[in-house]
């Protein structure tokens, strides 16, 4: 596989990209609001909070709840999350693949960017078979100024990688963070399958996405492939 010689890395987030995640964090997010008092459809749920850290949304939880969202509480939400993650979650279709020819392809200069904390990115790494294309090039929202769709973990990336953002390409799918890989300056690849747990082909293309893709398998010929044919 050749490489276009606009990018010089690959940036992917982690939930949703990497590993199929989403249903399992925001089934246990659904059944805790639920105990608070907020009843949500597990797709209510999904089209609220996917693509961001629950840390970042306690100010609607309490508005919708009416009760405090404690830092005990958010150690129960992270417990329960990891106890689901490591009895269930697995690879995206085709990401451990996508990732070994990129990591070959690109010298190893491929690295994660996620909005979640670092404890479950590597948790899910290990668990999904991708840390040996990952490891060392983990970065986490959590440990950044600002969270997605803010561009900082993004940014940190690429630095680290010692490549301009403007030569990397960012693989999301969601909207929050497709906006922080175009603000990073970035070319963003929106992968978009029709299973639950990811922003639409329309939206994703609104918030700047420069191509969409619905199997992960074609993402190394993709970004062999002009992104404005």
């Amino acid at each position: 596989m050749s490489k276009l010689p606009e990018f010089d890395a690959v940036l992917f987030d982690c939930d949703g990209v990497l590993v199929d995640s989403e249903p399992i964090t925001n089934g246990v997010l659904r059944d805790m609001l639920e105990e608070l008092g907020w009843t949500l459809t597990p797709a209510e749920c999904m089209r609220i909070f996917v693509g961001k850290a629950v840390k970042d949304e306690v100010a609607l939880i309490e508005s919708r709840t009416g009760q405090r969202i404690t830092e005990d509480w958010m150690a129960r939400f992270r417990e329960r999350r990891n106890e689901g993650l490591v009895q269930r979650v697995q690879a995206i279709d085709g990401a451990v693949q996508a990732a070994a020819q990129l990591y070959a392809a690109f010298a190893g200069r491929i690295a994660c960017a996620s909005g979640a904390d670092r404890f479950k990115v590597e948790l899910q790494m290990d668990k999904c078979g991708l840390m040996p294309y990952f490891k060392g090039r983990i970065f986490s929202g959590h440990e950044m100024p600002r969270s997605k769709p803010a561009p900082d973990v993004y940014l940190a990336a690429a630095a680290a990688l010692g490549v301009p953002a403007s030569r990397c390409a960012v693989v999301e799918d969601t909207v929050t963070g497709v906006t922080a890989g175009v603000a990073a300056g970035a070319t963003v690849f929106g992968y978009s399958p029709p299973e639950a747990g990811h922003d639409a082909p329309e939206a994703l293309r609104k918030a700047g996405a420069a191509r969409i893709f619905t199997n992960m398998a074609d993402l190394p010929g993709l970004l062999a492939a002009p992104t404005h044919p």
